[in-house]
């Protein structure tokens, strides 16, 4: 699992609830980690991850250049936060990451893909 989408699979975690109390319950990642992600759907978001750096390499390379990175984590990692939370319009994500026209030109990108979410089904696996 390359930095990208494991960024991007943490903050998926992170960012959804699991719905267990009429509040909205608690994140998944509370409960949850990568392995409880089901095959297909962690497949899915492998692929859509892929995709996107294919697309946007450029974009993304300069993005990585210009991100000030603030966790010991890696660049990469931080645009594959920003790509989930810019895909379901959390309010924050590539364009607010203090890399100017490059994070508007991913966010944009971005807009094309629609959103996506998570839910814990029946079988206690994690799906999109």
């Amino acid at each position: 699992m390359d930095d990208f989408l494991r960024g991007y699979v943490e903050c998926a975690l992170w960012s959804t609830n699991d719905e267990s109390t009429p509040s909205g319950g608690v994140p998944l990642d509370s409960k949850y980690g990568i392995e409880d992600i089901d095959p297909r759907t962690l497949e899915r978001m492998r692929a859509d991850c892929e995709r996107f750096q294919e697309e946007n390499a450029e974009s993304l390379a300069l993005y990585c250049e210009r991100v000030t990175v603030t966790d010991g984590s890696s660049a990469e990692s931080y645009a594959g936060h920003d790509f989930w939370l810019t895909r379901n319009h959390h309010g924050a994500g590539f364009w607010d990451r203090g890399v100017g026209p490059v994070g508007d030109a991913l966010t944009a990108s971005t807009d094309a893909w629609g959103e996506c979410y998570l839910y814990v089904g029946d079988d206690g696996k994690i799906h999109i």
